[in-house]
């Protein structure tokens, strides 16, 4: 029984690419053995600091209709019957919270651009003015939307699938607004809040990074 986290990468990787982190490969001399192997080995299987699909395959392990006989999976079966209780990606470790301070410093990856969230004082050390000066330009560049509570944002990389919204629609607070595929699961983002869209920056097909505005909603 295989577990894949990913698929394999080329030496060229573009921005929309879904890279593979790792293979984790479980054996049993029977299905029961290599499912209660596989659960084990995903719990303890941990990947700090960005989304990954384990808590996914967690989920998968566990679930009636995967571990049953006979097996009952089918090509489309995350779409009409898993029941998707996974919470969202926060952006944060996997059940790890250390508590400390934290800062964001911005990185340059292949001419992009890109912000990181490290423990304060991770960030380099000496050149301590050029570093810093990183965290400053991000936390301007961000402010207004985190400040406002009217922005949604992506909570991780991903592609847009769907857009359920127009410029102008009056939302709900949990209503759909787009569909962003990220680690070969579909994410929908639900409004956090009723009002009037507004500023919606989506389209099918558009790749966003994580914290990217998709809209706002105003009250």
């Amino acid at each position: 029984m295989r577990v894949d986290a990913g698929i394999e990468g080329s030496s060229v990787i573009g921005g929309a690419f879904d890279s593979l982190l790792a293979k984790l490969i479980v054996t049993g001399a029977t299905r029961i053995e290599a499912l209660e192997r596989s659960r084990r080995a995903l719990d303890e299987f941990i990947v700090d600091g960005m989304a990954t699909a384990l808590p996914f395959h967690r989920a998968v392990v566990r679930d009636p209709a995967f571990t049953s006989e006979p097996f009952t999976v089918f090509t489309q079966w995350i779409e009409t019957e898993f029941g998707n209780e996974i919470p969202p990606f926060t952006g944060g470790a996997e059940g790890v919270d250390d508590g400390g301070p934290r800062e964001t410093v911005v990185v340059e990856v292949g001419g992009k651009r890109l912000e990181v969230s490290l423990p304060a004082g991770f960030g380099g050390s000496g050149g301590g003015g050029a570093r810093k000066a990183a965290p400053k330009r991000s936390a301007g560049r961000k402010s207004g939307a985190a400040t406002s509570g009217d922005a949604l944002t992506a909570p991780m990389q991903g592609t847009i699938v769907k857009v359920a919204v127009a410029e102008g629609d009056v939302v709900e607070a949990g209503q759909m607004v787009v569909v962003l595929e990220a680690m070969k699961m579909e994410q929908p983002l639900n409004a956090h809040k009723a009002g009037t869209i507004t500023a919606l920056n989506a389209e099918v097909g558009a790749v966003v990074t994580s914290g990217s505005p998709i809209c706002e909603i105003k009250d």
